[in-house]
């Protein structure tokens, strides 16, 4: 029994829909943390120990690649957020209908 006593929620949390939703949302959550953190910390690491690399001038202006390099991070986790929230709305949503609809 769960602690609110509810035992729809019980069905709920037994009901192979609700698993895989729960397996399937868990995989991308962490899929898409690892690659940010890979993202984030290989700049950091740029940063850390090649900075030479980053400090190289483009053009004759004074911006240097560390620039895109730093707008490109930002732009990957745009993404990686706009992917998981289309992936929530679409697959996400349909299996949480699903289970609601089956545990009534």
């Amino acid at each position: 029994m769960n602690a609110t006593g509810d035992p729809r929620i019980d069905r709920i949390a037994a009901s192979p829909l609700y698993q895989e939703l729960k397996h399937k949302r868990n995989t991308l959550g962490w899929t898409l943390t690892i690659l940010m953190l890979i993202a984030y910390f290989g700049y950091i690491g740029l940063i850390a120990f090649d900075k030479a690399f980053l400090a190289q001038p483009i053009g004759d202006g004074v911006s240097t690649i560390g620039i895109p390099i730093a707008i490109g991070l930002m732009v990957f986790t745009i993404l990686l957020t706009g992917f998981y929230v289309r992936r929530a709305n679409n697959e996400f949503d349909r299996l949480a209908a699903q289970v609601l609809e089956e545990t009534r």
